[in-house]
């Protein structure tokens, strides 16, 4: 196992507790899980870096990583929904949207279309570590100090709109490379 993939696995360990110490109503909980959660963000940027740089791209680290990042980003929201911060319906766009394409991704491998990850499904994901770091932290400032709320909630707007701009890019892409009457007319392989 190389250092790329164990920080994967890192990553996913920690996911557990951002969630217990994002739920407790203890504050000094709430900022040990912004911590572990910006350092489990950083993991992700890490891990790639590494990879590229000691060419240590593997099969199983371009599997583990997409997986390690939604599960970090999903545990985090849906706690932050337990926690009534965040609506619940934002974190189903964005939790379904990661769903789409990773489904996505799997039919375009199947039938051959390469669609790689664009600089705006990058800005999407550092947007995300972004709002839910600010969102976290959010709930460990008083609740009477509003313009810290407005800055946290601005940056998941910004986050669900890139998530859901890069999402449909990702559709756009893909359907722009594939021949769509191939798809249609095979679409009974799927089944």
């Amino acid at each position: 196992m190389n250092i790329p993939i164990s920080l994967t696995l890192v990553r996913i360990v920690l996911v557990p507790l951002v969630m217990v110490f994002l739920i407790s109503s203890s504050r000094v909980h709430v900022l040990l899980a912004a911590v572990i959660f910006v350092a489990a963000s950083l993991t992700d940027w890490l891990d790639g870096l590494i990879a590229r740089r000691t060419n240590q791209v593997t099969t199983l680290g371009k599997l583990l990583d997409p997986v390690a990042d939604k599960l970090l980003v999903a545990a985090a929201l849906i706690s932050l929904v337990q926690v009534e911060i965040v609506p619940a319906w934002m974190v189903v766009v964005i939790i379904g949207r990661e769903f789409a394409v990773t489904a996505l991704r799997g039919i375009s491998a199947w039938v051959g279309v390469v669609v790689p990850a664009s600089t705006l499904a990058k800005y999407k994901t550092a947007t995300q570590y972004v709002a839910i770091t600010l969102l976290i932290l959010e709930r460990g400032v008083p609740s009477d100090y509003v313009p810290f709320y407005w800055v946290s909630h601005a940056a998941l707007w910004v986050a669900l709109a890139l998530t859901v701009l890069s999402g449909a890019d990702y559709f756009y892409r893909f359907f722009r490379k594939a021949d769509y009457h191939a798809l249609v007319r095979d679409a009974d392989r799927w089944s």
